[in-house]
């Protein structure tokens, strides 16, 4: 009986640091999202000067961009969708599907969403100027998110650690 009880305290303790460590690796992940965008946004502008394709066209290629994120999912769903939606809608539609296997906050999804509000709706060089603007707003994000990385890694893992240690000490 007494073994069960050690084995019990060393779970909870095992439990609540590996539940630290994974709140950890959310901010990590986000950081690692948002940079991974911030890449295939610079793919989606050069595609759009440079080779004149249609949207969808160019959205497909950059979807078959291999990544270790779900971003290229994004624009895969969106080329997708451009088939019976516009571009707004489209990528709005493709964002709500893939939002729950992002690390990506609220903020950033906004940021997101206002991307489709910009592409397919003025000329070549319209578009590149809104894609400037959208790249400085996501730089922005990013930084934000390298400092919430920054400031919340250790914190979350020392606290999930000792969440666990006061959880054995008082069953103890």
């Amino acid at each position: 009986m007494e073994l069960l009880r050690y084995v019990f305290l060393i779970a909870v303790l095992l439990g609540s640091t590996s539940i630290g460590f994974l709140l950890s690796k959310g901010y990590k992940y986000r950081v690692i999202e948002l940079r991974c965008l911030s890449n295939l946004i610079n793919i989606l502008q050069n595609k759009i000067k440079f080779t004149h394709k249609p949207l969808q066209e160019v959205l497909e290629e950059i979807s078959n961009i291999e990544t270790n994120t779900r971003i290229t999912q994004i624009f895969y769903k969106t080329s997708q969708n451009l088939e019976k939606d516009n571009c707004q809608e489209a990528l709005n539609k493709a964002i709500t599907e893939e939002k729950f296997f992002l690390n990506l906050k609220t903020e950033d999804i906004e940021l997101l969403k206002t991307l489709g509000a910009v592409l397919g709706k003025t000329d070549v060089e319209g578009q590149m100027s809104e894609i400037n603007q959208f790249n400085i707003l996501l730089n922005n994000q990013i930084k934000k998110a390298e400092q919430e990385h920054n400031k919340n890694d250790k914190m979350c893992k020392s606290l999930g650690t000792i969440i666990g240690l006061a959880i054995v000490i008082i069953l103890f």
